[in-house]
């Protein structure tokens, strides 16, 4: 503690960088409740306090550390923040705070306390409707990284591709709004003022001292000599919500169904292509039974319909999702939100690990979905980045990369 203490921040980051990711959030409410887990001496805590909601936050500052809490308290009174800033000493994986209680929660550099995964976990209760969650994570850079830095990482923390992250993301249920790789100047900004203090400190007089010093100085120059094979990323993510507390009465297909499923793909569209393909899916070996959904409309008519057969990825199995369908008369009503919701909570349910599909980005990414070149997939045929979008459902099982091959009946 004595050899951070006093330092301006105690992970990578700037001002520069706290109003990038804050920027990503979108409109926040007026005076937003604000969270800072892990705060530190609280460098974004101050800056959240000051300009976040155009006119400055409420922010409750969270950390272990009395030294850091104090140092927050002092910057805060000095700059006319006290009324806005509240130190907590408490510990972020163990919150009391209620569900709902804040509109936007920040982590920089402090998710790794707890693990990535957890942090999307236990954090999300915490979170208003609307609410906005930013964490960020020291992730590999490169596809291999070198045994000489991991024989450091491996034994102190497992760092995972951003790739792998995403998944733990989607999987965890929420929507990306921004993902953000640090600049080098975060890391100068952090490790230059303690690599100094770490090259003047006083030999340590016990060996507690003597191996947090020694790790420090071994933290340094692991980043000298490897920092091109790791960094930090900074995601920006609201929980999915899409489908969620609607009216429509959403189930499996049934036998009798196939007739109004057609009329739904025939009406949405302007050619029956889509209507076509159901049918041909129909009698393909990819179709999977109990991935066909219907939302009902009020007079118990099929009102929107969504389908997912089986595709691969360069030889793995995974899920197309294709085609979503809402009558006319009900588009922009979620009955298609909430048949899309449904069906991906059928394929999750049965062990199914990725969905990709192609379309508005828009729309699907409140589902979750990202573009698929984040992951390495891609389509095998000109298309926009962003169109073409994947959803990890299992972040456990590996995703795969390579070209998408989709049934016979889509005729690609």
């Amino acid at each position: 503690m004595e050899l951070h203490r006093g330092l301006p921040r105690q992970s990578p980051g700037s001002e520069a960088t706290t109003r990038h990711l804050l920027s990503l959030c979108g409109p926040l409410p007026e005076r937003p409740r604000v969270l800072d887990l892990g705060c530190g001496p609280g460098p974004s805590a101050l800056l959240l306090a000051a300009e976040a909601g155009g006119g400055g936050a409420d922010v409750t500052a969270v950390d272990l550390q009395d030294g850091f809490l104090e140092e927050l308290r002092a910057a805060a009174a000095a700059r006319g923040l006290t009324g806005r800033v509240r130190a907590v000493k408490a510990d972020m994986g163990d919150l009391t705070c209620p569900d709902g209680s804040f509109d936007l929660v920040w982590a920089e550099g402090s998710a790794y306390n707890i693990g990535f995964a957890t942090a999307l976990a236990r954090w999300k209760r915490l979170l208003a409707p609307g609410g906005t969650l930013v964490l960020s994570e020291c992730e590999w850079t490169v596809e291999e990284p070198s045994a000489g830095v991991r024989a450091f990482w491996d034994p102190h923390y497992a760092l995972r591709s951003t790739a792998r992250n995403l998944a733990a993301v989607q999987a965890a249920g929420y929507q990306v709004l921004g993902v953000h790789r640090q600049p080098e100047s975060d890391w100068a900004a952090y490790y230059g003022p303690l690599g100094e203090r770490a090259a003047g400190a006083p030999e340590p007089a016990g060996p507690e001292a003597a191996a947090a010093l020694g790790f420090v100085r071994e933290e340094i120059d692991v980043r000298e000599r490897y920092g091109h094979e790791y960094g930090y990323t900074a995601y920006v993510l609201r929980p999915v919500t899409a489908g969620d507390g609607g009216a429509w009465h959403v189930r499996p297909e049934a036998a009798g169904d196939a007739a109004a499923v057609h009329a739904v793909n025939s009406a949405a569209f302007e050619t029956p292509a889509e209507a076509d393909l159901v049918d041909a899916l129909r009698g393909d070996g990819s179709w999977l039974p109990g991935l066909s959904y219907v939302a009902e409309g009020p007079d118990g008519s099929v009102a929107a319909y969504a389908l997912l057969t089986r595709c691969e990825v360069d030889g793995v199995a995974a899920l197309a999702l294709a085609p979503v369908a809402t009558t006319p008369a009900l588009q922009r009503s979620g009955a298609g939100s909430a048949v899309v919701r449904a069906l991906l909570a059928a394929a999750a349910a049965r062990g199914e690990g990725l969905v990709l599909v192609l379309g508005h980005p828009a729309y699907y990414r409140r589902f979750g979905f990202a573009p698929a070149s984040r992951f390495g997939i891609r389509a095998p045929f000109e298309v926009p980045d962003e169109a073409m979008m994947a959803l990890v459902l299992d972040d456990a099982v590996p995703v795969p990369t390579g070209t998408i091959k989709y049934p016979a009946p889509f005729g690609i």
